[in-house]
Formats: C-alpha cells, sequence, structure tokens
C-alpha cells in the first residue's frame, strides 16, 4: 500500500503481460507480412521468430507462477528479448552484405558437374528467399528485419526499466 492508501501494481504481472503482448504482436506481424502482404520470409526469418514464442511462454509463465519465482523468469525473458536484438543484428548484417548468412538455406545451391537431370534433382523441394534479400515496407529506407529489431530493443528497455523496478522494490 501506498501513503495514498491504494494498492500498487505488481511488476512481476505487468511484465509477464508485456512479454506475452509483446509475442503475440511479433508474431502477429510476422504472420500478417507472411500471408497478407505476401512476403516470403528467409530462413534467418524464420529464426527470428523463434525467440517470441519463447518469450510468450515465458510471460505466462511469469503470470503463473507465485510472485517470489516471477523474478526469476523475468530474467529469463530478458534474455531471451536480448537474443532477439541479437538475430535481428546478425540478419541485419547479411541483408547489409556485411558476413554470410550461417543458415545453410539461405545460400544457392552450387553444383559441380553432371547432367541437367542431376541439377534439377539437387534443387531444394521449395524455394528459399535469399537472407540478403530485405523486404521494406510502406516505402521505409528500414528492412523489416531492422523493425523487428527496434522492436526488441524497444520490449528490452521497458523490461528491463520494469526488472529495475522490481529489484529495487523486493529490497
Amino acid at each position: 500500500m501506498t501513503l495514498t492508501g491504494t494498492k500498487q501494481p505488481d511488476m512481476t504481472r505487468i511484465l509477464g503481460g508485456l512479454f506475452v503482448l509483446a509475442g503475440l504482436a511479433a508474431l502477429g506481424t510476422a504472420w500478417f507480412a507472411e500471408h497478407r502482404l505476401l512476403l516470403a520470409p528467409c530462413e534467418l526469418c524464420l529464426w527470428e521468430r523463434r525467440p517470441w514464442r519463447v518469450l510468450i511462454a515465458i510471460g505466462v509463465l511469469t503470470l503463473a507462477v507465485p510472485r517470489r519465482y516471477a523474478r526469476y523468469s523475468v530474467l529469463a525473458g530478458l534474455v531471451c528479448v536480448a537474443v532477439s536484438i541479437g538475430l535481428a543484428v546478425l540478419h541485419a548484417g547479411v541483408e547489409h552484405k556485411f558476413w554470410p548468412s550461417p543458415a545453410p538455406e539461405c545460400r544457392a545451391p552450387v553444383f559441380h558437374g553432371g547432367s541437367f537431370k542431376d541439377w534439377m534433382a539437387s534443387m531444394p523441394s521449395r524455394p528459399n528467399k535469399p537472407c540478403d534479400s530485405p523486404d521494406y515496407l510502406f516505402g521505409l529506407p528500414v528492412s523489416m528485419t531492422e523493425l523487428g529489431g527496434l522492436y526488441a530493443v524497444a520490449v528490452f528497455v521497458l523490461g528491463s526499466l520494469g526488472t529495475v523496478r522490481l529489484f529495487r522494490s523486493r529490497g
């Protein structure tokens, strides 16, 4: 209770909700871009979705566990968002051709010798989008990868501020 008699909101519940909503927003945006805007994701784009799925689970866990244990899941959520930032930096570097993609699916298959039939048999069953081919939305000079990275940074900053407040209030 504060001096005014109102109860302060529980920061662990706020951060758990932030994690769930941030993950749903990120995956919802990716779904919209893929299924409504018909943008094909590359392999690194698919990698970037994984931390958001984990973050949703961490957010649900944070909301479900007793408050004294929730601080640990909050820290795990921050690590998860940091991984998302790292993947966005990795992908942006590939888009800007600073380094090659670590995903073998992002590279064109190399074929040495043989017939046309052998070459066709070595092709993947479904064509992949090159990871160094960025998608730009609405005429912005920032790729979807970079926008996703900026979003992850914003979620990380909000989560970090809440975590600092959480740990200060617990003494």
